[in-house]
């Protein structure tokens, strides 16, 4: 057997291709040995955006990266996510620049704290941040009170403390979001008032604003004119003060490698809900054909994966109960046909449980409704068929049994008095009649008496 080394140099290649982080390089004069680190935060963070950015700072340490760039554009996303990503640029011993970019991007929500942790804060033209309101309760837009005007002198004046309408879990919940926030912004030095308001009132604020309330160090274009404006900038790294140098930098981008990319699509809400329902009724099609093993199999695997899915989200278990009620009651549909009532109140259970599932006003963090509409209508119509083939059944004349020979008629065999034998259905029974009867006479089944017919004289005989 020869082995050619040309397959397996290419086989290599393709693994470290596609198990690996890509750095690419731009095209700008460079010092050699000298870089920073580009991460591009693009969309709304959950567990595999939170994974992509912890792991490509840690690797950036690891190459001795000058600096990091994170370029941000989300509209927020997973508070547990969040806080890992703070958490890395907190321990990082790599100066984190986070850059509001391209110009439309925005830095919500989750995006506004880690712009504060960020040892600088930078935005492009035409960018925004803010709105940084606790998801539990930034769905309500009337439940938070009036942001504060935004001035460049807003920062003087004293912090909003007007008690928070709701409970005491959404109080507690944006307490705790205020006091993170302040935390970090005392200790990068910036807006702290200003960070407080965008997290009771849910203030925003564009790029130049930004600048002039003292939220972000730096307005720029792009990121070579970013490293122009922050180069001989001093900064507080891992407890010592260090002067920026990034006069001719080659700039890496980092790629998410593949785990990180199957972890995006597992984890996107539409396909965790998507493999939960393969899973179910792959289980529930082998529970019902023994010995198919595909369906099983199937199931199985989709399954495990949603699971997975659903323990690293922010799931609603009243979703999930309710989606398995609605999912069990269509199904009882089948076996116990009640004209659609089991189908009708499992279709409502379980288009209730998907849209609560994930209960999240981030539009990366939810199951798209076209999906659940699609899914609610084709179970409706399966609910139809089942309920119309139940009543057209009911209608139905009977086809089997003893009740099928009632009203047949028989040919009588020989004459007789009382009994006798008569042809039905090509077969000989014993008859019994109240009136005498010849031989080829027809009669008419009128009971069934274990193997013997009753019969009587047919008013009008069919020659």
């Amino acid at each position: 057997m020869r082995i050619d080394l040309r397959h397996i140099a290419w086989w290599l290649y393709a693994g470290l291709l596609f198990g690996t982080p890509v750095w690419g390089q731009n095209t700008q004069a460079t010092v050699p040995g000298r870089f920073a680190t580009l991460i591009e935060l693009n969309g709304a963070i959950g567990p595999a955006m939170g994974r992509y950015v912890v792991s490509s700072l840690t690797e950036a340490d690891r190459r001795h990266s000058t600096l990091v760039v994170l370029q941000i554009d989300t509209p927020g996303g997973l508070d547990a996510s969040m806080r890992d990503i703070i958490k890395a640029i907190l321990a990082s011993p790599v100066p984190v620049v986070s850059y509001v970019a391209p110009g439309g991007a925005r830095a919500a929500s989750a995006g506004t704290y880690i712009l504060y942790a960020s040892h600088l804060a930078a935005m492009a033209p035409a960018t925004n941040l803010g709105a940084a309101t606790p998801i539990s309760i930034g769905g309500d837009s009337g439940s938070a009170p009036a942001a504060p005007p935004t001035n460049p002198g807003a920062d003087k004046k004293p912090p909003d403390q007007t008690p928070l309408p709701g409970n005491a879990g959404e109080r507690k919940a944006v307490n705790d979001a205020v006091a993170y926030i302040r935390a970090l912004a005392q200790l990068r030095g910036r807006n702290a008032d200003w960070a407080e308001s965008a997290v009771r009132g849910a203030a925003s604020l564009s790029a130049d604003d930004a600048l002039a309330q003292h939220v972000i160090d730096v307005v720029a274009k792009d990121v070579p004119d970013l490293l122009h404006q922050i180069n001989g900038r001093k900064l507080k790294v891992a407890a010592q003060e260090i002067v920026l140098d990034t006069q001719g930098l080659a700039v890496h981008t980092v790629v998410p490698d593949w785990h990180t990319r199957l972890l995006a699509v597992v984890t996107h809400p539409t396909i965790a809900y998507g493999l939960l329902l393969i899973g179910i009724y792959g289980l529930l099609l082998e529970g019902y054909n023994p010995g198919a093993v595909l369906p099983g199999v199937v199931g199985a695997l989709s399954l495990l994966l949603a699971l997975y899915a659903l323990q690293l989200l922010a799931v609603n278990f009243a979703g999930l109960a309710l989606i398995a009620l609605g999912i069990g009651l269509i199904i009882a549909e089948f076996f116990m046909p009640a004209f659609g009532s089991l189908g009708v109140g499992g279709l409502a259970a379980f288009v209730i449980g998907s849209i609560i599932l994930f209960d999240s006003p981030v539009p990366g963090l939810r199951v798209a409704l076209p999906v659940i509409s699609g899914i609610a209508i084709a179970g409706g119509l399966v609910v139809v068929a089942i309920a119309w083939l139940a009543a057209r059944a009911q209608r139905r004349p009977v086809s089997m049994g003893v009740e099928t020979m009632l009203g047949a008629s028989v040919e009588v065999i020989d004459d007789f008095q009382r009994q006798g034998l008569v042809r039905y259905g090509g077969e000989l029974w014993n008859a019994r009649s109240t009136s005498p009867m010849r031989a080829g006479q027809r009669a008419v089944v009128v009971k069934v008496d274990g193997l013997t017919l009753n019969v009587e004289p047919q008013s009008n005989p069919q020659e």
